[in-house]
C-alpha cells in the first residue's frame, strides 16, 4: 500500500513539474509581431484622401486588442462612414500570427450576429461573453504580410481564395500596407469572369492614425 501511495505521489509531482516547465518555456511573441500589432492598433480615417479625391469616401477604421489574456493576438475591427459612426458596415475580428522570421498572417473572422459588438472598440466588455471559438473564420481570406526593409509590412490575400457573394462577386482580394501611423487597404470584389464589381479601382484607401487608445 505504501509503495502504491509513493508511486502516485511521485507521478503527481512529475506532472506538476512538467506543466510548470511547459508554462515557463512558452515562446514569447517576437518584437516584430508586437510591432505589427502596435501599428495596427488605434483609430484611423481616410478624410485627407477623401478631401483630395472625391471618388473616395471618408471612412473611419477602429482596430483594438481583445482577449488579451490568451496567447494568440486578436483585434476587433470596425469600419464606418465617418458621418455615421453608429452604423458600421464592416465588423471583423483579426488574429495575428507569425509563420517565419519575416512572414505574418492576419486571419479574418466574422460574427453570427455583429450588432451586440457595435462600439466594442471603445469598451471590449461584449467580448468577455464570447469565446474565440465562436468567431467564424473566413477561409482563404487571410492576408499574408511580409516585413519590409523599411520596417513596414506589406501583403495580400490569395488571388482567388477569398470567396465573396457581395454585389455579384465570386471572390474578393485585399492588398494591405501597414506602417507607423498609416494603413493602406485595397479591397476589391471580382465576378467569375474576373471583372471588378466593387471596391476602389485606382488604388487603396489611405487610413491615417488619429488615436491610439480609443478612449479605453
Amino acid at each position: 500500500m505504501k509503495t502504491i501511495y509513493t508511486s502516485l505521489l511521485l507521478l503527481t509531482v512529475g506532472l506538476l513539474i512538467s506543466c510548470s516547465v511547459k508554462k515557463g518555456t512558452q515562446k514569447a511573441p517576437s518584437s516584430d509581431l508586437m510591432q505589427l500589432k502596435a501599428m495596427m492598433t488605434g483609430s484611423f480615417n481616410s478624410s485627407a484622401q477623401a478631401a483630395a479625391d472625391t471618388s473616395y469616401y471618408d471612412i473611419t477604421l477602429h482596430m483594438y486588442p481583445i482577449w488579451e489574456d490568451r496567447p494568440e493576438h486578436w483585434l476587433y475591427v470596425e469600419q464606418t462612414v465617418t458621418t455615421m459612426p453608429d452604423r458600421p458596415y464592416r465588423q471583423r475580428v483579426y488574429r495575428l500570427e507569425q509563420t517565419d522570421k519575416k512572414t505574418f498572417k492576419s486571419y479574418v473572422y466574422t460574427f453570427a450576429d455583429p450588432k451586440p459588438f457595435i462600439g466594442a472598440w471603445k469598451d471590449k466588455t461584449p467580448f468577455e461573453k464570447m469565446q474565440p471559438a465562436e468567431a467564424q473564420l473566413k477561409e482563404g481570406c487571410e492576408v499574408v504580410l511580409i516585413k519590409q526593409a523599411d520596417g513596414s509590412f506589406r501583403g495580400k490575400t490569395g488571388d482567388k481564395t477569398c470567396k465573396s457573394s457581395l454585389r455579384g462577386a465570386s471572390f474578393a482580394t485585399s492588398e494591405v500596407s501597414v506602417s507607423p501611423g498609416k494603413i493602406v487597404s485595397w479591397d476589391q470584389g471580382w465576378d467569375a469572369a474576373g471583372e471588378q464589381v466593387w471596391g476602389a479601382t485606382e488604388a487603396g484607401y489611405v487610413f491615417l492614425k488619429t488615436s491610439k487608445n480609443g478612449g479605453r
